[in-house]
Parts: structure tokens; sequence; C-alpha cells
């Protein structure tokens, strides 16, 4: 007897639900085999360097020119 289109599909459907699922199934175990092995081998006494704090700018000044521009947009935008 001939398959139908229908069965078709669902064969290669499952085929390739099956496929994906297997690669994804080897991907898990391989990235918490992988985890393990470099946690294991990792050297735990390493020293991190401190965060140094950075030094922030609080000059919150504007150029004239920059607010006399921002004046006359808005003065623009509100004749609308």
């Amino acid at each position: 007897m001939q398959e139908t289109l229908i069965d078709q599909g669902l064969n290669l459907m499952l085929y390739g639900m099956g496929t994906v699922f297997v690669f994804l199934t080897i991907l898990v175990f391989a990235t918490v085999l992988m985890s393990r092995i470099v946690t294991r081998f990792s050297d735990d006494d390493v020293d991190l360097p401190t965060p140094q704090s950075a030094a922030i700018s609080l000059d919150t000044t504007i150029p004239e020119n920059h607010r006399r521009a921002i004046e006359k947009a808005i003065a623009l935008y509100r004749q609308r």
C-alpha cells in the first residue's frame, strides 16, 4: 500500500523532531560536562582586582549657545 501525503508529512515531522531532541539532549549533557571539567580544574585562589570607582564628572553646566538653541527649539515646538 502506498503512503499518503499526510503519512509522509507525519513521518518527516517525527524524524525531524526526534533529531532536534537528540541534538539538544547531547548539547545539554556536553555543556554540563564541560562546566564540571572547568570548575574542577579552575584555580579558586585567584585574587580578582577590586573594581575602582569611576570618577564621575558632575559638571551640569550647559554652554550658552546650546541653551539658546534648546530654548528656540522649545519655542518653535510650542508654536505648532
